[in-house]
C-alpha cells in the first residue's frame, strides 16, 4: 500500500508534488487489469479550519491507496471507502475526527467531512492521472451520488473523458469557468437542475532561475507574490537533475551565458516539458543558436526556447525584467497574445 504521507524526491533531491504521485498510481492501475479505481472525496465538510481544495485518495479492491485527504486524518474511513468504490460501489458516507487526532496530523481543530466515494473507469483514470503526473490541468465531476462521472484535461479542460448524461455540456461548463479563477477548488454546482461535484486542479509553476545576480532575486521576488516555489541553482549537474524532473507547470530562466549550459537546454528541449526561457543580448542569443544547431536541433525545437526571455515592456530594472518575464509565462500559460487589452475584443481576465 502507498503511504500517503511519505515525502518523494525527484531526481533533483526536492519533493515531489503529491499530486503527481497520485497521478503516476492512477496510470500505473489503469494500464492494468482494473476495470475501475475506487476515489474518495469531499463532499461537504465542518471544521478542520483551513484545508486545501481538490483532497483526493485513490484506490484499489486490493487495497492499494494513494492521495491525501486532510493530511491524514480521515484515513480510517476513507481508505476502506475507496477499496469498496474501487469493486463498484458508489457510497456517501460521514466521517469525524476527534480534536486530539486532527491536531495530531496538523488540522487546527476537530470536523466531519461527507465523503462520497465511487467507482472511476480505467478510462477516464488514465487521463486524470496523466494530466495529474505531468502537472497540466484537469477537473473531475460527479453527480453527488457518484453514479456518473466526467474527466476533463487540457489548458482549456476542452478533452472529455466519461460523461454525466443529459447535463454533460452544462457540467463542462462549469468546470471551465471554475478553472478561470486561476486555482485549485473544490465546488458544488447545479447544471440544469443537476448536483453536481466539481474538483479542479491547477498546478502551480515552478521556477529554476540558473546563475546568480540582481534578477535571479527580482524573479525570486515576483515569484513568491504570485504564489510561484522558485529556487535557484547555479552548477549544471544540479540544473540538469532540476529540469529531469519538470512538468509543464515548470519554467526554467537560464542567466548563466557559459556556453556549457547549452546542454540544459537541449535537455529541456528533449523533455519537451515546461517553459524554457533563456537571458543574453541578440549577440549572445545568435551564438546561442548557432550552436544548438551545430548539435543537431532543429527550427522547430529552438522554437521551444524563449530567448531573449520575457515581453517587450521597455524593462530596465532587474525588476521590471523579472515582471517581463513572469508575464510572457503567464501569457502562454493562458494561450493569450500578451497584447494590451485596450486593443483586444476577448474576455477580460482568462
Amino acid at each position: 500500500m502507498t503511504t500517503p504521507t511519505t515525502q518523494v524526491t525527484g531526481r533533483s533531491g526536492q519533493p515531489r508534488d503529491p499530486r503527481r504521485e497520485l497521478g503516476a498510481a492512477l496510470s500505473r492501475w489503469a494500464s492494468g487489469s482494473a476495470a475501475a479505481i475506487g476515489v474518495v472525496r469531499v463532499l461537504d465538510r465542518h471544521g478542520f479550519g483551513s484545508v486545501e481544495s481538490g483532497q483526493l485518495i485513490a484506490g484499489t479492491p486490493g487495497g492499494e491507496v494513494s492521495g491525501l485527504l486532510y493530511r491524514g486524518a480521515l484515513d480510517d474511513s476513507a481508505h476502506p471507502l475507496a477499496a469498496e468504490a474501487a469493486g463498484g460501489a458508489a457510497t456517501v458516507r460521514e466521517a469525524h475526527v476527534a480534536e486530539a487526532s486532527a491536531l495530531a496530523a496538523g488540522l487546527a481543530c476537530a470536523g466531519g467531512a461527507t465523503l462520497v466515494g465511487h467507482p472511476l473507469p480505467a478510462g477516464p483514470a488514465a487521463a486524470l492521472g496523466a494530466a495529474l503526473e505531468a502537472a497540466r490541468p484537469a477537473a473531475l465531476l460527479s453527480t453527488v451520488d457518484g453514479g456518473a462521472v466526467l474527466v476533463l484535461t487540457g489548458p482549456d479542460l476542452s478533452e472529455e473523458h466519461g460523461d454525466l448524461g443529459s447535463v454533460t455540456a452544462a457540467g463542462a461548463a462549469e468546470a471551465r469557468a471554475l478553472l478561470r479563477r486561476g486555482s485549485t477548488t473544490t465546488e458544488r454546482v447545479t447544471a440544469e437542475g443537476v448536483d453536481l461535484l466539481v474538483d479542479v486542479w491547477v498546478p502551480v509553476p515552478s521556477m529554476l532561475v540558473v546563475g546568480e545576480g540582481a534578477l535571479g532575486a527580482a524573479l525570486h521576488a515576483q515569484a513568491g507574490l504570485l504564489g510561484w516555489s522558485a529556487r535557484t541553482v547555479t552548477t549544471l549537474d544540479d540544473a540538469r537533475a532540476a529540469v529531469a524532473d519538470f512538468t509543464d507547470a515548470d519554467v526554467l530562466v537560464l542567466l548563466d551565458h557559459a556556453p556549457a549550459f547549452d546542454a540544459l537546454l537541449l535537455d529541456g528541449i528533449a523533455h519537451g516539458r515546461g517553459f524554457l526561457g533563456a537571458l543574453g543580448s541578440r549577440r549572445t542569443q545568435a551564438a546561442r543558436r548557432e550552436r544548438l544547431l551545430g548539435a543537431g536541433t532543429t527550427e522547430e525545437q529552438l522554437a521551444g526556447i524563449h530567448g531573449p526571455v520575457g515581453l517587450d515592456l521597455g524593462a530596465r530594472t532587474p525588476a521590471e525584467t523579472a515582471v517581463s518575464i513572469v508575464a510572457q509565462v503567464i501569457a502562454l500559460r493562458a494561450g493569450r497574445a500578451a497584447s494590451a487589452l485596450a486593443g483586444s475584443t476577448g474576455r477580460i481576465g482568462g
